[in-house]
């Protein structure tokens, strides 16, 4: 049974939310708030697996609520469902920096509650993120330090530049906006494309790109379908679908777009494993999430000699996915968004030919 907490300042919206949830009997609401502090005196107590969080409520808000539930020793997965996640998607960036896995918009196009939205869609987000919190490292190793370049082992097929990096791909979820923006202002420019695989909900993709792009000063541009990735260039895959990798006729790499299964999108294990079948030498990052998504695609690159770099887990929001490739031991270098950055720039540098 999955155990969750109703978070709202409206006593109608509590209601609603709690039938709605309970509608097919494998989650049960375990209690129910109408301010951030009773939020989260509720979650020390009654330890949910996961919570149903509005944004707009007396003090706290949900962004604070949200930051202070990760930090409890037990933090439960947070789905953001509010007014302002889509309208506002300033709001539904700031909710998935500040810890929510997830956001859902209460509204609907012809504007006022949707509660057959609602009802459509919040069943099936709060199961998977509350299977993904379940899904934790089983122990945790000692973590590697910086691995230098030559001890990385070469791909079965040598790349016609001998240890040339041709792409950097990159991995986020839960706490990625603020952790993606870190890690790219610190390498700057680089040599090579770059593609991200951020989960995020369909009309997110234009506002994030535009928001990343400010915050680093790279060009930053959303992914489309055959789209041809330029050096230098930083490709965001767009919310609610998957991209992988393909290689173009005339050289470097093409973007093609399909969406797999599961209810979280874009998959970080399609984007990497796909840069482990097509690329000479990629480069791949795991960054802040939920869950583990990004571990099998790290196998993937690992099984070629791909280096793969993780942030350390005390420096996420939630520490699950770089955790997963931790113990997997697929990691080769393990540090915050900032630090990743400058090795991120020194590596391509290095491995790019000259």
């Amino acid at each position: 049974m999955i155990r969750v907490l109703v978070v709202d300042d409206s006593g109608f919206m509590r209601l609603a939310l709690r039938r709605i949830i309970e509608a097919e009997g494998d989650l049960r609401v375990v209690g129910e708030a109408a301010d951030g502090t009773s939020a989260l005196e509720c979650a020390a107590r009654l330890r949910p697996d996961i919570v149903s969080l509005d944004l707009e409520m007396p003090p706290p808000d949900g962004l604070a609520t949200a930051r202070r539930l990760m930090d409890l020793p037990d933090p439960p997965a947070v789905v953001m469902v509010s007014h302002h996640t889509r309208d506002g998607s300033d709001a539904a960036l700031a909710a998935l920096a500040a810890g929510a896995a997830d956001v859902l918009w209460k509204g609907s196009a012809r504007g006022g509650l949707d509660l057959g939205h609602i009802d459509r869609e919040l069943r099936s987000r709060l199961r998977h993120w509350a299977a993904q919190r379940g899904a934790r490292p089983i122990a945790s190793p000692a973590r590697p330090g910086p691995l230098a370049p030559a001890t990385v082992p070469p791909p079965p097929e040598a790349p016609p530049e001998d240890g040339a990096c041709d792409i950097v791909v990159i991995g986020a979820s839960t706490g990625g906006p603020d952790a993606l923006a870190a890690l790219l202002t610190s390498a700057g420019p680089l040599s090579v494309p770059c593609a991200i695989a951020q989960h995020m909900p369909a009309d997110l993709g234009p506002d994030f790109a535009r928001h990343l792009g400010r915050r680093t000063g790279l060009p930053v541009v959303l992914g489309e379908r055959g789209l041809h990735l330029r050096t230098g260039e930083v490709v965001l895959l767009p919310g609610a679908t998957d991209g992988h990798l393909a290689r173009s006729p005339e050289g470097g790499f093409t973007l093609r777009l399909a969406k797999g299964e599961g209810p979280v999108h874009p998959s970080v294990d399609l984007l990497l494993r796909s840069a482990a079948l097509v690329a000479h030498r990629a480069l791949g990052v795991v960054l802040t999430g939920m869950g583990r998504d990004g571990s099998a695609g790290a196998a993937a690159m690992r099984a070629r000699g791909m280096p793969v770099l993780v942030q350390s887990p005390e420096s996420c929001v939630v520490g699950g996915m770089p955790g997963a490739v931790l113990s997997a031991g697929h990691a080769t270098e393990v540090a915050d968004p900032a630090a990743l950055g400058l090795r991120l720039r020194a590596l391509t540098r290095r491995l790019a030919p000259a």
